[in-house]
């Protein structure tokens, strides 16, 4: 227990360090997002307290896992690198999808061919168990790139990103100390160190934005906490099995994972890129029927902790049923919002295509934020 508490201490102090030094040189550089059509926020903002979180959550635990018992974990940090500079890019100068998804799929063959943090069994769930080496590679490299782009996705309003993620490290941390995986709990409670820091610079009104280089690597160590926790979970032999391990992964990630698996399917089905942006996402309708930004947070926590607590007390009853059980409940809460009362001044802005052209055309994310560096720059 004093290992944990030291790693949630040390990469806090270091991130709640950092990040005023971040906000500081972004206002020194004039290195700003700057809002537009399709963003939320209405003044310029610093876009990377990913810098912050990395450095925290890296240093943590760099400080306090060894090499040497956990060899797999040198696999864990050159992923994380990967992931992290592939988003600092994406921050100061847009990349195109396929760049993204090209670095995504390197970062997932470091952690599966590698690390051999991959899918092999589907555990039960629709009657499936073992599965044969070519379908494990392709379920193992989709689901790393669904689980990575869903906490990139969901970050869109102030302390959302941060918070659901505060909950899965503190859900899959709390489970692998209870089962003895010091190291991976040492993973686990280090990004939560470093988001509650950030999240006290994160919440409405934002003063730094977690960024690509933040809400990817969140992504990432979700996507090797819960492919761990549905392997280890399933295992009788270990001290605190789960049933349904398949199911109760699935509903710790519930709400960034059906969100992006739901956008990604409305994108496709309208004969669009999946990674085209548009205000489709679930903060976005709740925040157009009258939330707030700490309200639209604190209500996707909520129907997290819900779908946590329906999958595992749903857990006796199967892989299969535990898992049709959350699906029913999300469809409901998602039919409830959907058909809700909009207020009377709705703003049909999502709905213009003006605001994905003038997204597409921009060159960067983060630039010069004054009239001269803009004349230059043209």
């Amino acid at each position: 227990m004093l290992t944990v508490l030291l790693t949630a201490s040390v990469s806090f102090v270091i991130t709640f360090l950092a990040i005023p030094a971040i906000i500081r040189l972004a206002e020194q550089k004039k290195l700003y997002d700057l809002p537009d059509a399709r963003k939320l926020h209405t003044k310029p903002i610093a876009s990377l307290g990913g810098v912050g979180i990395y450095i925290g959550f890296s240093l943590a635990c760099l400080l306090l896992i060894s090499a040497r018992t956990n060899p797999e974990f040198q696999y864990f940090f050159a992923a994380a690198s990967v992931i992290f500079f592939l988003g600092i890019k994406d921050d100061i100068i847009i990349l195109s999808a396929t760049k993204k998804l090209i670095g995504q799929v390197a970062a997932a063959a470091i952690l599966i061919h590698m690390a051999d943090i991959r899918i092999t069994s589907m555990h039960g769930l629709f009657g499936i168990t073992e599965l044969p080496q070519a379908f494990s590679l392709a379920l193992s490299y989709i689901t790393f790139i669904v689980i990575i782009n869903a906490f990139n996705l969901i970050d869109g309003v102030d302390g959302l990103a941060g918070t659901l993620g505060l909950l899965t490290m503190c859900v899959f941390g709390a489970y692998f100390y209870m089962v003895g995986m010091a190291a991976y709990s040492i993973l686990s409670f280090a990004m939560g160190g470093s988001l509650v820091a950030f999240l006290i610079f994160n919440y409405n009104p934002a003063k730094i934005f977690m960024g690509d280089s933040g809400s990817l690597l969140l992504g990432l160590v979700n996507s090797i906490l819960v492919i761990t926790f549905i392997r280890v979970a399933d295992t009788p032999v270990v001290t605190y099995p789960v049933e349904s391990s398949v199911a109760v992964g699935f509903s710790i990630l519930m709400v960034p994972l059906a969100d992006t698996l739901r956008v990604f399917s409305i994108r496709i089905f309208h004969g669009r890129s999946p990674f085209s942006p548009d205000r489709n996402h679930f903060h976005h309708m709740l925040l157009d029927r009258g939330m707030n930004h700490k309200y639209v947070t604190f209500c996707c926590l909520l129907l997290n902790m819900l779908f946590i607590s329906v999958a595992y007390f749903g857990r006796s009853l199967g892989p299969t049923y535990a898992m049709l059980a959350i699906l029913a409940v999300a469809l409901g809460v998602l039919g409830l919002i959907m058909y809700a009362k909009k207020p009377a001044q709705e703003s049909d802005q999502a709905l213009q295509p003006n605001a994905d052209h003038a997204l597409q055309t921009s060159i960067t994310k983060v630039v010069p934020f004054n009239t001269e560096a803009a004349i230059a720059e043209n």
